[in-house]
C-alpha cells in the first residue's frame, strides 16, 4: 500500500513538471514585438536637428555652469576651514553654555553667507527625442 501511494504521488509530481513546462515552454514561445523605422518627413527631420543643436548647446552651457560651482565650492572650503577652527577655539573658550551657543551660531551664520554666493545649481538639458 505504501508503495501504491509513493508511485501516484511520483506520478502526479512528474504530472504537475510536465504541465508546467508545457506553458512554460508556450510563454517563452510568445511573438516579440517588432520595431519598425519610420521615415521623418523633413519638416520632423529638421525639427529634431534644430533640438539636437539646441541640446548640444545646452549642454555645452551646464557643464560650464557645473564647472564654476564646483571652483566656487572648492575656492570656499579654506574660509570654512578657518571658521570652523575659531569656532572650536571659541567653543574651548567658552565657559557657559550661552557662549558655546553664540559661537556655534557665529559659525552657521558664516557658512550660510560664504554658501549665499555659490552659482545656483545648473539643471541638466534633456535630450531630445526622435519623433
Amino acid at each position: 500500500m505504501i508503495t501504491f501511494k509513493r508511485s501516484i504521488a511520483v506520478a502526479t509530481a512528474a504530472g504537475i513538471f510536465a504541465l508546467a513546462g508545457i506553458s512554460g515552454a508556450q510563454a517563452a514561445e510568445a511573438t516579440s514585438p517588432t520595431v519598425t523605422k519610420t521615415v521623418l518627413t523633413p519638416e520632423q527631420k529638421a525639427a529634431f536637428q534644430a533640438a539636437r543643436a539646441a541640446f548640444k548647446t545646452a549642454q555645452t552651457a551646464f557643464r560650464a555652469a557645473h564647472a564654476a560651482r564646483v571652483a566656487a565650492v572648492a575656492a570656499s572650503q579654506p574660509a570654512i576651514a578657518s571658521a570652523r577652527a575659531v569656532r572650536d577655539a571659541a567653543v574651548a573658550a567658552a565657559t557657559t553654555p550661552q557662549a558655546k551657543k553664540a559661537a556655534r551660531d557665529a559659525f552657521k551664520a558664516t557658512v550660510a553667507t560664504i554658501r549665499a554666493t555659490y552659482p545656483a545649481k545648473p539643471v541638466r538639458p534633456v535630450k531630445p527625442v526622435r519623433p
